[in-house]
């Protein structure tokens, strides 16, 4: 074992539980500066958005299926849930954010990990082939493009913009009988609108660990039509 390879298992980053990384409001959540900001002072941290991967184990057992399947982490931050499924066995993972700072971080944390790759890419805008994904997941970043002020039962065009940016681009990755699996908090009320297309079929399921309720949406890509 090298040495970089020693360092990067002997390290463990620690959650974060610094509340000076919160914003003052949760527009900011959807801001690249206040995630450049965040991950500045995040150095060796990590964060899980709403589950982690001992918890969605069995719904990716369920959804995934073959643990050589094409990931896609839509908004990867500093997040363990790619680590830890490169070592559960899903080597092919291409991890996404538009914070250069983040990806830099976890390219060097996950040295031991050479499979997986860390791209600065924004969600909106994916430098990738069509159908060339089998699976993308989303836990926490449509949230965030959903942070706004007014009322949350007519969204604004600019929100409705940005998450459709997002859908639209995993529809186009997206290869047939591929799944976008979106793991919120959100109900489906607010959030099938924004998911709703010809091209995929949409499923709901409920996470709920006896505490708060998770919604997890699943889209599968139908067959292309001839």
């Amino acid at each position: 074992m090298d040495s970089a390879t020693s360092q990067a298992k002997s390290a463990t980053p620690v959650v974060s539980t610094n509340l000076k990384v919160l914003p003052t409001d949760n527009v900011e959540y959807g801001s690249h500066e206040y995630w450049q900001q965040r991950y500045t002072r995040e150095t060796d941290e990590t964060f899980d958005w709403f589950k982690t991967y001992k918890d969605l184990t069995p719904l990716f057992d369920k959804h995934i299926g073959s643990k050589a399947a094409r990931i896609l982490m839509l908004g990867c931050g500093n997040s363990t849930l790619s680590g830890d499924m490169y070592e559960a066995g899903y080597p092919n993972i291409i991890n996404i954010d538009y914070s250069d700072v983040v990806i830099e971080q976890m390219r060097q944390r996950t040295a031991h990990q050479p499979k997986m790759t860390w791209e600065v890419m924004d969600v909106r805008n994916l430098a990738l082939e069509n159908e060339s994904i089998d699976v993308a997941v989303d836990k926490g970043t449509l949230d965030a493009l959903m942070c706004e002020k007014g009322d949350v039962w007519e969204p604004s065009s600019e929100l409705c913009e940005n998450v459709a940016g997002e859908v639209n681009e995993v529809d186009r990755v997206l290869a047939p009988g591929g799944k976008f699996i979106w793991i919120t908090f959100g109900q489906p009320h607010f959030r099938k609108r924004h998911l709703l297309r010809d091209s995929w079929d949409l499923e709901v399921e409920r996470l709920n660990d006896g505490g708060f309720d998770y919604f997890v949406y699943i889209m599968t890509k139908k067959p292309a039509s001839h």
